[in-house]
């Protein structure tokens, strides 16, 4: 008799894509895949959440065993701002995660509810201007008619749950990131949710369920939608990089550096929630009832791909030497809490190759991600100099950005052979319904972290000292603020 198959779904900033997955082996059966289109600029993101239902069915569909699958759950962008009317259908286009428009109100909203320090404590993270609550705050702002016509606020993957299976669901980890949950608490906050810039009823949101146990079962119409059988059940998902965590069957103290269009930082924590002041490390629940701290970047392989594209190189086409520094943000960042600042070159000599430049790209992208896991250190515990980082993502193969963190970290490197992570951390939930395994036991079972293994390189503290003194050149023009 054949395994069943489980489906895990990653909708992300720029596409959908679909894995179809052997419960029992962990092989993957089916891919399937359907781009959206993110617009905006001056630093709006925006998508129209349609798109995202769209290509949940065109990817199922591309599959070509919709019809076969036993399960299913969600991993989505997290942060995107979702209004939707009465009828649950989008008022406007979903502000996203890059969106960096509220800086003004994040400051506020910083100040209205007691400074950084109370946000860390009570929130477990300081809002940036693409959480939820900033995004909120920036709509009241400057769209009030938009957001008094609000009827519903959800979060990407509570949309796309939703519809599958009629109930308005979150998980821990995605309400994690709007800054109105507390992972402190495991509820909303009711004092940021009355605050004058917010002022959301909590009958707007969606009921926190349980990791383990299905949101709800698909009906006669998805089936019809989408091809899938009727009454299978639906996982209660989550955000991509808590999927990403369950994707890899991650434990305790285990570090993460992930390079996508963003970069991220992460480890897994067991016992309490993590609290930064400084804004640097978000203090995460993960997916389960653990939690996730971390720190993500705006600026990664697409602003070094910008950047190769400027000098006219492939992106693999860098060259040793020179005093170069770059600092690619392009996008404005994040981490370092700078949405206004532009990308910076400094250390240009007559004898300065294009390559020493795209070189320095790179090692400007990783130092950010590397600051981070420092602070993540400082927020957990230390890691001992031999503990393995993990790299994932888009750019993980590329033998620039191995080279680039081995040598900036000193750290030996697992890259692991899996694609679409995300996409197999919710194959594992909608795996972890049918089998009652935690969802990072069922990868662990899968294999999912095989790969390859890159030796670690003598720390380059030459570089790492330029790095940090062109960063601290940056802070007190003060220019994300």
């Amino acid at each position: 008799m054949d395994s069943p198959l489980v489906a895990g779904v990653d909708s992300s900033t720029q596409a959908t894509k679909v894995l179809l997955v052997d419960l029992e082996q962990g092989r993957v059966v089916a891919t399937g895949r359907a781009s959206h289109e993110v617009t905006g600029s001056g630093g709006a993101r925006e998508s129209d959440p349609e798109q995202w239902w769209t290509a949940l069915g065109q990817a199922l569909a591309a599959t070509g065993r919709a019809g076969d699958v036993a399960a299913i759950a969600v991993g989505a962008q997290q942060h995107g701002l979702v209004t939707l009317d009465a009828t649950g259908r989008p008022l406007r286009p979903a502000i996203l995660w890059n969106d960096t428009r509220a800086a003004a109100e994040t400051a506020q909203l910083h100040a209205a509810f007691g400074g950084r320090q109370r946000w860390a404590d009570r929130i477990g993270s300081v809002p940036l201007p693409a959480f939820t609550v900033s995004s909120w705050a920036w709509l009241r702002a400057h769209e009030p008619e938009m957001a008094a016509a609000t009827r519903a606020i959800r979060l990407p993957h509570d949309l796309l749950t939703e519809r599958l299976c009629g109930r308005a669901v979150t998980d821990r980890g995605d309400a994690s990131g709007t800054g109105w949950w507390s992972p402190t608490d495991d509820a909303y906050d009711a004092e940021v949710l009355d605050l004058p810039e917010v002022g959301i009823d909590p009958a707007l949101l969606p009921e926190v369920a349980d990791f383990a146990a299905p949101a709800g079962l698909t009906g006669a119409a998805v089936s019809e939608q989408l091809g899938l059988p009727q009454g299978i059940p639906v996982g209660v998902g989550t955000g991509d990089n808590m999927a990403a965590a369950l994707g890899l069957g991650l434990g305790p103290g285990e570090p993460v550096m992930s390079l996508g269009t963003s970069g991220t930082s992460y480890l897994v924590a067991r016992a309490q929630p993590i609290g930064d002041a400084s804004g640097v490390v978000a203090g995460f629940a993960d997916a389960t009832d653990r939690f996730l701290p971390l720190s993500c970047t705006l600026n990664c392989t697409l602003a070094v791909d910008r950047t190769a594209a400027w000098l006219g190189r492939d992106r693999e086409q860098v060259e040793p030497g020179g005093e170069v520094v770059v600092l690619p943000f392009l996008d404005g960042e994040r981490t370092p809490d700078l949405p206004r600042a532009a990308g910076t070159i400094t250390g240009l000599r007559h004898e300065t190759s294009p390559g020493q430049i795209l070189r320095a790209a790179y090692e400007g992208a990783v130092f950010s991600l590397l600051e981070a896991i420092g602070h993540l250190e400082a927020a957990t515990e230390p890691l001992g100099d031999d503990t393995p980082l993990l790299l994932i993502g888009g750019g993980s193969r590329g033998q620039v950005w191995q080279e680039v963190v081995a040598r900036l970290s000193g750290r030996p490197l697992i890259v692991p052979d899996a694609d679409e992570l995300v996409a197999l951390g919710a194959a594992a939930q909608a795996a972890g319904m049918i089998t009652g395994e935690s969802p990072y036991e069922v990868a662990r079972r899968w294999g999912t972290r095989t790969g390859q293994t890159v030796e670690p390189r003598e720390r380059d503290e030459a570089t790492l000292a330029r790095l940090r003194e062109v960063r601290a050149g940056l802070e007190p023009f003060n220019l994300g603020r």
